[in-house]
Parts: C-alpha cells; structure tokens; sequence
C-alpha cells in the first residue's frame, strides 16, 4: 500500500474462504441465522482512493453491469460520509480480480476495505465497533472485513470472535458461471435446521487435526448449488483425484487447502481449460486492521 496526504493506493480488498457454513435455521426478521469460519485470503480486489475538497465521491473504474449507484463501494463511502457529516469527498479506482457470485466475497470486501480506508483518508477516527454497525447496512459479510481477523461467525454473520487458524496454501478454482446468492438461501431445498457447534468445538477439532480436510462441519449450501449448477460439481469432481475441497460461501469457487505453495501450483498446472484459478496464502489479518481501533 502506498500512503500519502491526498492518496491511499495499492488497498487491497481480501478475499474470504468459508471453511464450514451451516444454516442454523430462519430467523423472525426473514434473515438465516448461521455459523461459519471465515479464512482471509492474501488475494483479492485492489483498489485506489484519492481525496477530493469539493465533498464529490466518484467512481472512475468502469464496470461491467454494476452502476456507479449500485457499487458498494460508493454505497459504503455515501454512508459514512453521511454518518460523519464529513465535507470530504473521494474518487475510486477498482482493480476487479475476485470473479462475481463466486462466495469470495469481493463485493462485500470492497465495502469494507472502502470503510477503512477513509476512516484514515478523512481523518475520522472511528472506531472499528462503530465501522461494522455501519457496515452491516451494506451486507452480512461486510462487517467480518471490517473486523479483520480470521473469525468464528454467528447470527447472520455479524457475531465474531477471532478464531486462530494454521498458515495454509488454497487453490481456489471457480467454474464460468455466476451464482446469485438469494436464489440459494430463498431455495426450497436448502437445509436449514443444521445443530448449532460451539467455538470451542471447532477449537478443540483444529488441536486435534490442523491440517485441511477440517473434519468439522459442511457447506449446507453446496448440494443446492451442485444440483443447479453442473460446472460447479464438475469441479468438486475434478478435485476428487487432487485433495479435499469444498464450496465457499453460496458458489461458485471451490478451495482446497495444500502445506506449501509448491503442491497448489502443481495441481494448479493441472487443472482443465476454461476454469479461473488462483493460488493464494492465507492471512492472518486484513491489510488495513490498523486503520481502526
């Protein structure tokens, strides 16, 4: 990241991997209530912000079938402007790497990484418990980033608790289809009475076998994907011969985890045409934790 008075550049927004997703069941307000443990990848969107005085926020990267209004980035940066009161104003440029409807939650990163990046930008000093309130407004995953630690998630993803996780290599591979996440939540299918686990139990699993495939729990959504989305099993197949892998989030991307990069580029090299893939670190923390207290 390069830092000056008028300029953060080079910001980047991390990917996330769901190592479990259980749906715990439907809550009054409509929303799942659900338990996850959110892995930060060392990969993700990069993105560029500079200061302007007219109070002006502006998106300069063009997007594809995402409106400036409806980018949330810009939602984010609106939000806090007007929870602020701040007469600042910012343009923004987006180095769009996370592929979209994938479950690596790049939209919801970009939120997050925009919410920290012009706590410092505006000089607004807010601390990180009133950055996620805010960022719940934008989505249930936004708050996690804003948090910025590797977490152990509840409710509809806005209940954390750090959550300490082995140094790991992932590929990441995701198939040329885009999966829309209400559709599978709104799902007839889709199981959603899943036993609530504990912290400590997924601790006391982790001490027993740190190694990936983490025995504790599934991703609930992974069989309605699969049932819809042909690609999508076609990869969990592929890597039947590779090592264990399963569905992040609500599709598409499908991980494995591996001890060194040296083996995830191996079975990297191997892989069919026609799917991205990615070959990434994981991280303990977001790059800009420190921009919050």
């Amino acid at each position: 990241m390069i830092e000056t008075n008028n300029a953060l550049r080079d910001c980047l927004a991390p990917a996330k991997l769901n190592l479990f997703l259980h749906i715990n069941g439907r809550r009054p307000d409509g929303y799942h209530a659900l338990q996850t443990v959110f892995q930060l990848l060392d990969w993700g969107d990069t993105l560029h912000f500079t200061l302007r005085t007219d109070g002006r926020i502006t998106r300069v990267t063009e997007i594809a079938d995402v409106p400036a209004e409806h980018d949330l980035t810009v939602r984010a940066a609106t939000l806090l402007k007007a929870h602020t009161g701040t007469g600042a104003g910012v343009d923004i440029e987006i180095d769009k790497r996370l592929p979209m409807g994938a479950g690596l939650g790049g939209g919801s990163s970009d939120a997050a990484t925009t919410l920290l990046a012009l706590n410092r930008l505006w000089k607004l000093e807010l601390p990180r418990t009133e950055l996620q309130a805010l960022a719940l407004k934008l989505g249930a995953d936004v708050p996690f980033f804003v948090f910025g630690k590797n977490a152990f998630a509840e409710g509809v993803g806005e209940a954390l608790q750090v959550v300490q996780l082995p140094p790991r290599y992932f590929l990441v591979v995701t198939p040329k289809v885009h999966v829309p996440t209400a559709a599978i939540f709104s799902d007839k299918s889709l199981t959603r009475d899943t036993e609530p686990r504990t912290i400590t139990d997924f601790l006391a699993q982790q001490s027993c076998s740190p190694e990936w495939p983490d025995s504790f729990g599934r991703n609930d959504m992974q069989p309605v994907v699969v049932g819809k989305y042909a690609e999508v099993a076609r990869v969990l197949r592929w890597f039947d011969n590779i090592a264990p892998a399963r569905m992040t989030g609500s599709g598409a991307s499908v991980f494995a985890a591996f001890r060194d990069r040296g083996e995830a580029e191996a079975a990297q090299a191997r892989l069919p045409a026609g799917w991205n893939s990615a070959v990434t670190a994981s991280l303990d923390s977001h790059p800009l934790f420190a921009f919050a207290a």
